[in-house]
């Protein structure tokens, strides 16, 4: 949310040539992207979730709400769609990147200028391209096995693109910025090393409360928590700075360091935290993309439809 880690995916705008015509497998490409569309919903419908927009309060935000993120998802239906399918089409990562660039214009003006899903254009947007490859290749739908397939497909492309910042829009996002200021690794990073917090950090510990019968929800609040102690959000350093950040890591690792949700106050506790996170301003916003994410990798991996 709001140019976090992964909030500065596909900025740089430059023409690309046209995705191929044909799409094959469409009902495969409509399934991937119904859900990342519905990762995200759970995302947005998560709740305590510190600082961030829930269906239930707009957390550190004052211009955008659930509305806002709900008319972004919906613009958004036909991307995920069509990474897809260009994925198992074997489109080149420019292809990939152009897309992108036309879903965060398409975001843009469903929310009259507001950034809601940078970061998840770009995260999901790459994990669909690579489901959609894996398919093609007749390759199982494993995280290991779509983590090494990103990386064997685009992952030199992408660590390339690591390196583009502010190319060709004219304009920089708060993440780029507050990565030249504060050296904090952001979307592109994450990227070119075939996201290591998704596949290493949230979907592990999504598993591990399912697996300890927690519930979803439980389990998504035990990912998320992960996540924010363990990246380096340029959406925090932008709205904290260096402090801000700390103190989201250092809260994060002290809900997680109690049990997560497996501690019986964990309610209290996670509503203590986003509290404290409204009243410093700070939003977590990278972590809500990588939980979005994780969840897109478990309902693939687990064959939801």
């Amino acid at each position: 949310m709001n140019a976090p880690c992964p909030g500065e995916g596909f900025i740089p705008a430059q023409h690309a040539p046209a995705l191929p015509g044909l799409v094959r497998d469409k009902g495969f490409c409509q399934q991937i992207a119904r859900l990342a569309v519905r990762s995200l919903y759970a995302e947005l419908a998560l709740y305590p979730k510190p600082g961030l927009v829930s269906l239930v309060d707009n957390g550190s935000h004052e211009d955008m709400t659930a509305a806002t993120f709900m008319r972004s998802m919906f613009a958004l239906r036909r991307y995920f769609l069509r990474i897809t399918a260009a994925g198992m089409a074997d489109a080149p990562f420019h292809v990939l990147k152009r897309l992108g660039i036309e879903a965060e214009q398409r975001m843009l003006r469903a929310t009259s200028g507001i950034n809601t899903h940078r970061g998840a254009i770009f995260c999901l947007g790459m994990l669909c391209a690579a489901i959609g490859r894996c398919r093609a290749d007749g390759a199982a739908l494993e995280p290991a096995v779509i983590q090494s397939t990103l990386l064997r497909q685009w992952g030199g492309a992408l660590g390339a693109h690591s390196g583009d910042a502010g190319i060709g829009s004219g304009t920089q996002s708060h993440g780029a910025e507050a990565l030249q200021r504060y050296a904090a690794s952001g979307a592109r990073e994450e990227g070119a090393r075939g996201f290591p917090s998704v596949f290493g950090i949230g979907l592990p510990a999504l598993q591990r409360a399912l697996g300890a019968k927690r519930g979803m929800r439980q389990a998504r609040v035990d990912a998320l928590f992960a996540l924010m102690a363990h990246i380096s959000d340029t959406n925090v350093y932008h709205r904290g700075g260096i402090e801000g950040a700390q103190a989201v890591r250092r809260q994060a690792r002290a809900f997680v360091a109690r049990g997560g949700t497996a501690a019986p106050d964990w309610e209290e506790r996670a509503l203590a935290c986003h509290r404290a996170f409204v009243v410093a301003r700070l939003s977590p916003g990278g972590a809500a993309d990588l939980l979005g994410a994780a969840c897109l990798l478990h309902a693939v991996c687990a064959g939801q439809g």
